[in-house]
């Protein structure tokens, strides 16, 4: 019989100061789940193998943390991504064809979701291989839900573009696209660029449109604020630069 390939999720706060308890993100069927297996796929191994003896803190992992099986995903899904279907990744789920459970972890919320791992669960598909997801955090959801925004009709568009002209340009773009549909538009910075996002934000999106911006999810320092432009321009800012936001504009 083939393994399962298990979607892990993993806590939000992968590059932040603080730390979350894991039983305060994640149920404890998940914590469980993580512990009892031996064969990984990861985006990063280093953070995985912290990510698992924040686990093994909870519940013995079923070996030692040196002695699990962590493949990383290749560097140029990293770059580039790996939802266009341009990576084959059938060989890495080899111990599941060997009938071994096994996990996609990637450093923070859902695998394949804003993440790397969508050509690995395409390639558990193709291989016959089940696919079962287990429940924790996905910041995208947290952050519309918290919004106020239109969470009926939303498109996740993944990153902007980082020269300012072209930025500016996709930035028009989605507002012209949210103020006709009504569908709100979620889009995520690299850390470090959140303070210069907001600026181009609040320099080219009219004084109507509202826009939301959710930071440090499931953190006690979490902020989250959700105003029209008009409004966060006579407001001070108190945005981190450092930790991983989420940004929605719409109607």
């Amino acid at each position: 019989m083939k393994g399962v390939l298990y979607l892990v999720p993993a806590p939000l706060d992968f590059g932040c100061v603080q730390s979350a308890d894991l039983r305060d993100t994640l149920p404890m069927a998940t914590i469980t789940k993580a512990a009892s297996l031996a064969h990984w796929v990861c985006e990063n191994a280093k953070s995985a193998r912290a990510y698992l003896k924040r686990v093994n803190e909870i519940t013995p992992l079923c070996q030692p943390i040196q002695a699990l099986a962590l493949v990383e995903l290749p560097r140029e899904v990293h770059k580039k991504g790996d939802h266009n279907g341009n990576f084959d990744a059938r060989a890495l789920l080899q111990p599941a064809l060997e009938g071994h459970p096994m996990g996609l972890l990637s450093e923070a919320g859902m695998p394949a979701v804003a993440d790397p791992g969508s050509s690995v669960v395409r390639a558990a598909h193709d291989l016959g291989i089940r696919v079962v997801p287990l429940v924790g955090p996905v910041s995208l959801l947290l952050a519309l839900a918290a919004s106020g925004l239109n969470g009926q009709n939303f498109a996740f568009v993944g990153y902007l573009p980082q020269d300012p002209q072209e930025r500016i340009q996709r930035i028009r773009e989605l507002e012209g696209l949210a103020l006709k549909t009504g569908q709100t538009q979620l889009f995520i910075e690299t850390p470090y660029r959140n303070l210069a996002m907001l600026q181009a934000l609040l320099q080219t999106l009219q004084h109507n449109t509202r826009l939301a911006i959710s930071s440090g999810l499931t953190l006690e320092s979490a902020s989250i604020a959700s105003d029209s432009v008009k409004n966060w321009k006579n407001k001070p800012v108190s945005l981190n630069n450092a930790t991983p936001a989420v940004f929605a504009i719409g109607r």
